[in-house]
């Protein structure tokens, strides 16, 4: 009777710590959400000001004091994550978890290895968790419908990509035959970045043409660059006009996975009730 009692009051403080860490919609939940991010946003300015010189030859020892309690207080976080959930290998695993990871480890190889303490910029990943505290559901369907548009898209878009790929290098090895050495275009490789960079119009100016013919060919790519930028456009847009249905902000207590419908009873992905 004494061990049921145990186990029941174990998993009723495992469950009441998953309701904070994990869900944004009680009251307790929400205000651990925002604190976690608050610390987030002061964790990646001390290492942006930690980085400028003037600052850290100044308040170097405060920066560092810092940083380590931020560190110690995401460890803390973490291990509250890993230990409330049914399989903390899973969570560790997953995007989230390994994000959670990357945001502490930086700081305990900088012990060993200098430096890598600037890798904590990484934690600006963690605010990906600010559209499920704040509620934003619609940002959240927003991004499931993108994702969505860009895997139907995928043949589309592999299509047009080589169909890209062979007109730069066709035009390319036009340039290296038409201009020459003498002008910059001194090998096909060099050739096809031209035309790279005119076709898709970013235009740094480091190579042109100098003969009509090479001006005339280099007209033509920025022309048809105007409307191959379109194409992609057009191709995502087209799979964006599909309905999209609202999706809730809850996490799935067995495999962690968001985007349930706002309506699911139950995992779409293994069946657990939400």
């Amino acid at each position: 009777m004494q061990t049921e009692f145990k186990e029941k009051a174990e998993a009723g403080w495992r469950q009441r710590v998953y309701e904070i860490v994990f869900e944004a919609e009680t009251p307790a939940g929400r205000i651990f959400d925002i604190t976690v991010i608050s610390l987030i946003l002061l964790s990646v300015v001390t290492v942006f000001l930690e980085s400028v010189r003037s600052i850290r030859e100044v308040f170097g020892p405060e920066l560092l004091i810092a940083e380590w309690a931020f560190t110690i207080l995401f460890t803390i976080e973490y291990i509250l994550r890993l230990i409330s959930v049914r399989r903390p290998l899973r969570y560790a695993l997953s995007f989230y978890g390994l994000v959670d990871l990357l945001a502490i480890l930086p700081t305990y190889l900088s012990l060993f290895l200098p430096g890598t303490q600037y890798l904590l910029v990484i934690r600006i990943l963690r605010l990906l968790r600010i559209f499920r505290i704040l509620k934003l559901t619609s940002y959240i369907s927003e991004g499931r419908v993108i994702s969505t548009a860009l895997r139907a898209s995928k043949q589309k878009i592999t299509v047009f990509l080589v169909a890209v790929l062979t007109i730069v290098t066709v035009v390319g090895s036009l340039m290296y035959v038409v201009e020459g050495e003498e002008h910059g275009f001194t090998d096909i490789p060099t050739s096809i970045y031209w035309a790279i960079v005119t076709l898709t119009t970013v235009g740094y100016g480091d190579l042109s043409p100098k003969t009509g013919l090479g001006k005339f060919l280099a007209s033509l790519v920025m022309i048809m660059g105007y409307g191959i930028i379109a194409v992609p456009t057009g191709i995502v847009t087209a799979e964006l006009t599909r309905a999209a249905k609202p999706v809730s902000t809850h996490f799935c207590p067995e495999c962690h996975a968001e985007g349930h419908d706002v309506d699911a009873v139950h995992c779409k992905y293994c069946g657990t009730a939400l």
